[in-house]
């Protein structure tokens, strides 16, 4: 018996299937579906990177899926999927792809507490807190060049000039020695002594040894230290935490690691 039409009942659960196909994907390339979650993680790749995916964007996206699944289909069929440096690519970034996975629950199980947070910024604010010195220095290998140096300024020599053209230290030098606000904390022991002994305006009078040479040091200004208000930081001193805390578990589970 000859067939020449289609069941109605038939018919209509061939179309049922077929939307249901297109409503699971953006659409069929060289009859591949291209499913829409393709789309979603593209978009989510967007929104962590701080972009909002508007309905413009999200058009773009679509036809962004559709064309890496057509270049995607013709690599397969020159064979470029079956290549020894394609499977070592492929496993790079999936260990990749799972690392992150495990950074990201970690930290979903180990938040940064408020409590951490404050409790890091009033260890800063202690450290940090009393006088800030603006200074200069320049920075030389041997003891006989600093003193030559000081001979030379106490005839007159300007001190911007000097450090220009013989400090060491490239950062301040370029500057004049200038070496900007700062805490006594921030420099060697050596260092921070001899500038804290200093009177506004004076120079060290003899050369100042550490482990980086000898120093001439020119104390040009003190305040009293100016501590950023907490709100200001917190975010800074949360994703810092953060690091630290990840940083200490990657530590713990290379040492658990029996590596042989």
């Amino acid at each position: 018996m000859k067939i020449s039409s289609i069941h109605p009942l038939l018919a209509g659960l061939l179309a049922c299937a077929s939307l249901a196909v297109h409503a699971q994907n953006v659409a069929i390339v060289n009859g591949k579906p291209v499913p829409k979650a393709r789309v979603q993680a593209l978009a989510t790749q967007l929104e962590r990177s701080g972009r909002s995916v508007t309905p413009e964007m999200a058009q773009q996206l679509r036809e962004e899926v559709i064309i890496r699944e057509v270049f995607m289909q013709e690599a397969q069929n020159l064979g470029m999927d079956a290549t020894e440096d394609f499977k070592v690519q492929m496993e790079l970034a999936r260990q990749g792809l799972l690392i992150r996975e495990l950074y990201g629950e970690f930290q979903r199980k180990n938040p940064v507490t408020d409590e951490e947070v404050r409790a890091e910024y009033d260890k800063f604010a202690a450290t940090n807190s009393g006088k800030e010195y603006k200074a200069r220095h320049i920075l030389v290998e041997k003891e006989e060049q600093a003193k030559a140096i000081l001979a030379s300024l106490k005839k007159g020599g300007k001190f911007e000039e000097i450090a220009k053209k013989q400090s060491k230290d490239p950062g301040s030098g370029a500057k004049g020695g200038d070496l900007d606000w700062a805490n006594p904390n921030s420099f060697v022991k050596e260092f921070s002594v001899a500038m804290m002994a200093l009177k506004k305006g004076e120079t060290t009078s003899t050369p100042v040894k550490s482990q980086f040479g000898f120093h001439i040091i020119r104390l040009d200004d003190v305040r009293s230290a100016e501590l950023p208000k907490f709100e200001d930081v917190k975010s800074q001193i949360m994703q810092q935490l953060q690091q630290n805390k990840l940083g200490e578990y990657q530590q713990s589970l290379r040492q658990k690691a029996k590596i042989e």
